[in-house]
């Protein structure tokens, strides 16, 4: 059977899964209430940057495989399997996932579900949120128990959504308890993903909650590991050691690796900071907060890490900011992205501006929404622009194009050859040489 899919939500997992899906020849409609939303992604425009999904959308568009709509009533007629692919953001002021949005699509999809289906989870959610949505769809669907729910929880990379998407690791699908309804969410989940399971992509089936569980306790491990080789660094600063050299070494123990073990200014973006504290949250809530208390350290070392550049920075500049310019290189969360939130390089720039610099920020992609996020900052036009009269230049997100600058030329711009490699991006012996005053997090 040709499949018909609904993607629920057209934010960065939903519009990747929406255009994803319509690559693999499948017909697609994305639903969203933000108009806007809709009409860029019907124009074969992105909202956000991600590498190489703006082709993929156009194709969908191009082809007719792939429409948009503002309408619950148009997805529930159009769709077979409904994708939930909204956001849970952290709650304000709280550690908890904010699931209003998910609640929300689920109890307006609901009503309108009056043929068999399949719901899919994909957001990431607290466990124990699907077994309260199946029994919601189960009750107010006109369907009743032909309406059936999966949760298929998503591992998209930024910067490598695409591939992610279409090559995963593995494809996770937690399903019912009742063997007639998990039987048959199976096998459409494996029609749905046929093309990867024939590529000997793993599928693991699993109860709901183990489901839920994957996703959370993925991000906990890689941020556990991410602070792990951050703490070997303030160590390695107390002993006069290299932390680069540590994690080169570690890595080539088959039982560590070295994914993950790059030292530096530690992560940030929409998922492992909020996913690791509602883990911590829900945990708590099941009586269960003492198994998670290490993901307190977790938490708190990668934030000592965003610290200790203001220290080194204000350090090349002997004790003080006040009056000093300032340029920062980088303000996403992480390269190939335009995501700023909870973005360590503008935390890091708010900062050094609060303790009396002038700070002026220059990143590829991210100038509007860091714009939006700081508009107390200032902003260049390019790394020259920012470095620009500089007394100090900190190098917070890794882009290629800030790896290949040329010392000798940013020297030509800046007031004081001082740079911080929040990154350890550069090479040190090469800036050194051109007259620079080199510190990285965790080095000599």
């Amino acid at each position: 059977m040709a499949y018909r899919l609904t993607v629920i939500g057209t934010g960065y997992l939903g519009a990747t899964h929406a255009a994803c899906m319509a690559d693999l020849g499948f017909d697609v409609l994305g639903l969203d209430v933000d108009e806007t939303r809709i009409a860029r992604l019907a124009a074969g425009h992105l909202p956000f940057y991600e590498p190489g999904l703006e082709p993929v959308l156009r194709r969908g568009l191009d082809s007719g495989r792939l429409r948009f709509t503002s309408s619950y009533a148009e997805a529930a007629e159009f769709g077979d399997v409904h994708f939930l692919c909204v956001g849970t953001p952290q709650k304000a002021g709280e550690y908890a996932a904010d699931m209003s949005y998910v609640h929300a699509a689920a109890r307006s999809l609901a009503p309108l579900l009056n043929r068999p289906c399949l719901i899919v989870g994909k957001s990431t959610v607290p466990v124990g949120a699907a077994e309260g949505l199946a029994d919601m769809f189960a009750r107010t669907a006109p369907a009743g128990g032909d309406a059936v729910l999966a949760w298929n929880p998503e591992f998209l990379r930024e910067g490598f959504a695409v591939q992610d998407t279409l090559r995963p690791d593995r494809i996770v699908a937690g399903l019912p308890a009742e063997q007639g309804a998990a039987e048959h969410a199976e096998k459409v989940l494996r029609e749905v993903y046929r093309t990867m399971i024939a590529d000997d992509i793993p599928f693991v089936t699993t109860d709901y909650a183990t489901a839920e569980l994957v996703k959370v306790a993925a991000n906990a491990f890689l941020a556990t590991k991410i602070s792990f080789i951050n703490a070997m660094a303030e160590v390695c600063e107390a002993a006069h050691a290299d932390v680069t050299k540590l994690a080169e070494a570690l890595s080539h123990d088959g039982r560590i690796g070295g994914r993950f073990l790059g030292p530096g200014l530690g992560f940030g973006g929409g998922c492992l900071p909020k996913d690791i504290r509602a883990f911590m949250a829900r945990a708590g809530e099941l009586g269960a907060d003492q198994a998670l208390t290490f993901l307190r350290e977790v938490d708190e070392i990668n934030i000592r890490r965003r610290i200790r550049t203001v220290d080194l920075a204000r350090e090349l500049l002997g004790g003080s900011f006040s009056g000093r310019t300032v340029g920062v290189l980088g303000a996403a969360f992480k390269p190939d992205s335009d995501d700023v939130r909870d973005s360590p390089a503008l935390d890091v720039a708010a900062s050094i501006r609060a303790q009396g610099a002038k700070v002026t920020v220059y990143d590829p992609k991210a100038m509007r929404n860091a714009r939006r996020a700081q508009p107390n900052l200032e902003y260049g036009e390019s790394a020259l622009s920012a470095a620009r009269d500089a007394h100090v230049v900190l190098l917070l997100t890794e882009w290629q194009e800030f790896r290949d600058m040329d010392p000798s030329a940013l020297a030509k711009t800046v007031a004081e050859r001082n740079i911080v490699d929040g990154r350890h991006a550069l090479d040190p012996d090469r800036w050194r040489a051109a007259g620079w005053n080199y510190r990285a997090l965790g080095r000599p």
